[in-house]
C-alpha cells in the first residue's frame, strides 16, 4: 500500500489547483475562457457567494487573469456558469461540467436544509419546476418577474409569502428554487443592474441535458478525489453536506485505491497514487470561501495551531480570506476598496523572514491586476470578523 507523507499531499493539491510557486509565473501566452474553464473544473467549483472573491480565487489560478476575463467567460463566452454546486451553495461552474452536477445534485439525498416538503406538495413543487422550466425558456428574469410568471402558470398559493427570509417574506415557490437549480431548470442570468436575474441553462448552454444520476456521481467523486485526495468518505460528505453513511456506500461503489497518509487510511482514484517528492511551495492570498482552504481535509493539518482558533470560525473555513504559505494558513487578509484603491492588511501568525516578505508584495500586487485596482500593502492587525 501507498504511503505518504503530509508534505507530498499538499505539493499534490498546490499543483493541481494551480496554487504552487511554479504556477505563479507569467503566462507563455494571454490567458482565456477556455484557460480558466479548465482551472475551475480542476478546483470542482468556484464559491460565488461574494462575486469579488469567485474572481479572485478564478484569477489567482491563472497568471494574466483579471476579473474582466472571467466575466467574460461567465457572461459572454459561457464557459462558465453561475449555479449551485456544493452544499447546495452558489458556485461558478464550468459549462462542459453542468450536465455532472446536475445529475450528481439530483441523485443525493435531498439536503435537510430545503423546506419544499414543508411549504410545497410534491404536486406543487413539479408544477413549480415545470413553471419555471416555460418561464426562462426564452428570457432572463429577476425573482419579481418570475413569480409573476410562475403564479401566471400555477396559481395564486405560488406567490404566497410565507417563507421566513431574514426580516421579511418570500414568496412560496422560492421553496422550491433549490431543486430548480440542483436539477438543471434554472440558472443565474447576468445582473440586471443590482438585480439577479435567472435564466434556463438549456437556454444558455444550448445542448444541454443533466448526466445520469449513477454516472455523474461516479465522475464528482473522481474530480473530487482529483483535487482534493487522498481523502475519506466523511471528508466528502462535508464537502457536500451530505449524510456520512450515503458517502461511504458512493465511496464503495467507485473504483478507488486505499493509501496511508502518515498512517491515516484515505482514498485516491484507482491508478492515481503518485505523488511528488518536493515539498510544497508558494505564498497566496486565498480569498473568502476559495475551494482549497474550504475543500482540503483534515482541518488540523491545513490549519496548524494558531491557525485554527485565528481563520476557522466555529471549526467552518472559509468565513476569513486566508494567507497560504507552502500549502498550510499562515495567516489571515482582508481587503478594503474604494474606487481604484485597494488597501490589504496581512495578519501573520508567524514572522516573515526576507522571501515570504517579498512574495507577499508580489502577491498584493497581483490580488491588484486580479481586480482591476491600486494596491497598497500593510502588515497587521485585521480587525474584521468573520462573514456569515
Amino acid at each position: 500500500m501507498t504511503d505518504v507523507s503530509w508534505a507530498q499531499v499538499f505539493a499534490r493539491r498546490l499543483a493541481r489547483h494551480g496554487l504552487s510557486a511554479s504556477a505563479s509565473s507569467a503566462p507563455d501566452v494571454a490567458p482565456d475562457a477556455e484557460r480558466l474553464a479548465d482551472v475551475v473544473s480542476a478546483m470542482c467549483g468556484a464559491h460565488a457567494q461574494v462575486a469579488s472573491a469567485a474572481e479572485l480565487s478564478v484569477g489567482l489560478r491563472v497568471p494574466g487573469a483579471t476579473r474582466a476575463l472571467v466575466r467574460r467567460a461567465l457572461w459572454s463566452d459561457r464557459t462558465l456558469v453561475k449555479s449551485r454546486g456544493p452544499r447546495g451553495t452558489v458556485h461558478l461552474l464550468t459549462a462542459a461540467d453542468l450536465p455532472m452536477w446536475a445529475g450528481a445534485l439530483t441523485a443525493m439525498p435531498t439536503p435537510s436544509w430545503e423546506r419544499s416538503r414543508a411549504l410545497l406538495t410534491p404536486q406543487q413543487t413539479e408544477q413549480v419546476l415545470a413553471a419555471i422550466a416555460d418561464a426562462l425558456a426564452e428570457a432572463e428574469l429577476t425573482t419579481d418577474e418570475l413569480t409573476e410568471e410562475i403564479v401566471a402558470r400555477t396559481g395564486a398559493w405560488a406567490g404566497e409569502r410565507v417563507m421566513e427570509a431574514f426580516q421579511d417574506r418570500w414568496p412560496r415557490w422560492i421553496a422550491a428554487m433549490a431543486a430548480a437549480t440542483r436539477s438543471g431548470v434554472m440558472c443565474h442570468g447576468p445582473n440586471r443592474g443590482r438585480a439577479t436575474t435567472y435564466t434556463s441553462p438549456a437556454r444558455w448552454l444550448p445542448g444541454f441535458a443533466p448526466m445520469a444520476g449513477p454516472a455523474a456521481l461516479a465522475e464528482l467523486v473522481r474530480r473530487y478525489l482529483y483535487a482534493y485526495g487522498p481523502a475519506t468518505p466523511a471528508q466528502f460528505a462535508q464537502w457536500l453536506s451530505v449524510p456520512e453513511r450515503w458517502a461511504t456506500g458512493v465511496f464503495r461503489s467507485s473504483d478507488l485505491a486505499e493509501v496511508t497518509v502518515a498512517g491515516t487510511r484515505a482514498w485516491v482514484v484507482a491508478g492515481d497514487t503518485e505523488f511528488p517528492d518536493d515539498r510544497p511551495s508558494g505564498l497566496r492570498l486565498l480569498p473568502y470561501f476559495d475551494a482549497y482552504a474550504v475543500g482540503c481535509h483534515p482541518r488540523e493539518q491545513l490549519f496548524p495551531g494558531a491557525a485554527a482558533e485565528r481563520a476557522l470560525a466555529g471549526g467552518q473555513a472559509g468565513n476569513y480570506p486566508v494567507l497560504l504559505i507552502d500549502g498550510t494558513v499562515a495567516g489571515v487578509w482582508h481587503q478594503r476598496r474604494s474606487g481604484r484603491t485597494i488597501r490589504v492588511t496581512v495578519e501573520p501568525l508567524r514572522a516573515l523572514g526576507t522571501g515570504c516578505r517579498q512574495a507577499l508584495e508580489e502577491e498584493v500586487e497581483r490580488v491588484g491586476e486580479i481586480l482591476e485596482g491600486k494596491p497598497s500593502l500593510t502588515i497587521g492587525t485585521v480587525a474584521i470578523g468573520p462573514h456569515a
